[in-house]
């Protein structure tokens, strides 16, 4: 991962490279919960999410897998992620669950709802809330 650093300030990625955090259920698989580990060993992934993904994975992108599963789910995750031929370069555990995230950092964060396809990434306008100037 090729990272630009500013004196004092965090580094940021170079170029058009994106780090895309990316959630598993309901998201590139079916939606299991937590209490159902079972199900995560079983479940198919979305064609769609597992091609895309990839793609941006060789394109040079950092795809990390930012999931509500608990870490005693790791190996069942990291398993099912390897079998399927997803590609990618870190698993965070522990996401907070329940939804409704509104993420506030010091970078740029852009967010896309997955609503059943994924595809490329296009531009479009949309209203946001933020913090007043």
């Amino acid at each position: 991962m090729e990272l630009e650093y500013k004196e004092h300030l965090s580094p940021m990625l170079k170029g058009d490279v994106k780090n895309y955090l990316i959630d598993i259920d309901g998201t590139i698989t079916d939606d299991v919960p937590n209490e159902e580990p079972e199900r995560m060993v079983t479940c198919e992934p979305f064609p769609d999410a597992l091609a895309t993904i990839n793609k941006w994975y060789d394109e040079g992108h950092q795809i990390c897998f930012f999931t509500s599963r608990t870490e005693d789910l790791r190996e069942i995750t990291e398993t099912w992620l390897n079998k399927h031929g997803f590609k990618y370069h870190s698993v965070l555990l522990g996401k907070p669950r329940g939804g409704n995230y509104h993420w506030i950092d010091n970078h740029l964060v852009k967010a896309t709802r997955y609503k059943g396809k994924f595809t490329d990434m296009v531009e479009k306008q949309v209203t946001i809330e933020v913090f007043r100037d």
